[in-house]
């Protein structure tokens, strides 16, 4: 049975801004190994820990298994990212609406990896992005729609193949319907011009990467 809340799934990237989640009162918090300690940071606990705890000590599990966590723990030796246990476990619970956290950054191979887990086949209906705070990736096959901020970059790769009829709102270098190649550059670094967008196509896949603008606080002097 699908559930209604969602799963937040904590991995073990770079986090550029936690405050930046917008974490909600009902959602299933996943630490996937040592993504506990950005949960920590946050002053928050999981619900589940999963991995092979090669990033945490004994003394952090005990603490999750004390605190009321579930704790589900694989050998190091297996065929499977600790991330793509995570994401089997959270489906296999009925989740469709998915947060990857902080699973950017860090070493080009898991960064790669953790990108193609959005190609899985058994996420097509479901609503997976990853965010670190700073940057949200989504696969996109059909339509989407974001709030954003005026000046935020928006890429549009194509994922796996062509990705046909692509059409654009809200971004400052419109596309009308064109083709976008993998092996060409044309969906780079558009910008948004008001507080949403939308992304549309006929076919095929686009990773879809909008990099928010880093907020400068003013200071002001007596």
């Amino acid at each position: 049975m699908s559930k209604t809340e969602r799963a937040v799934l904590f991995a073990n990237g770079e986090a550029q801004s936690r405050a930046a989640l917008a974490l909600q009162g009902d959602d299933f918090l996943v630490a996937v190994d040592g993504g506990l300690h950005h949960l920590h940071a946050l002053g928050l606990s999981p619900q589940l820990l999963i991995g092979d705890m090669d990033s945490l000590s004994a003394q952090e599990v005990e603490a999750c298994k004390q605190a009321g966590a579930e704790v589900l723990r694989f050998p190091p030796a297996k065929n499977k990212t600790d991330l793509e246990l995570a994401l089997d476990e959270v489906l296999k619970r009925g989740y469709r609406n998915i947060l990857i956290a902080f699973a950017l950054g860090g070493r080009l191979d898991q960064t790669l990896g953790n990108l193609a887990l959005l190609s899985r086949p058994d996420l097509g209906d479901c609503s997976v992005r990853i965010d670190d705070g700073l940057t949200e990736v989504a696969l996109l096959r059909h339509i989407i729609t974001l709030a954003c901020q005026p000046g935020d970059t928006v890429s549009l790769l194509p994922w796996g193949g062509e990705a046909g009829g692509v059409v654009t709102h809200g971004l400052e270098y419109a596309l009308e319907g064109e083709t976008l190649l993998p092996w060409q550059t044309h969906g780079i670094s558009n910008r948004c011009t008001g507080e949403r967008f939308s992304v549309s196509l006929k076919h095929g896949a686009l990773l879809l990467i909008h990099s928010r603008q880093i907020k400068i606080m003013e200071v002001q002097h007596d």
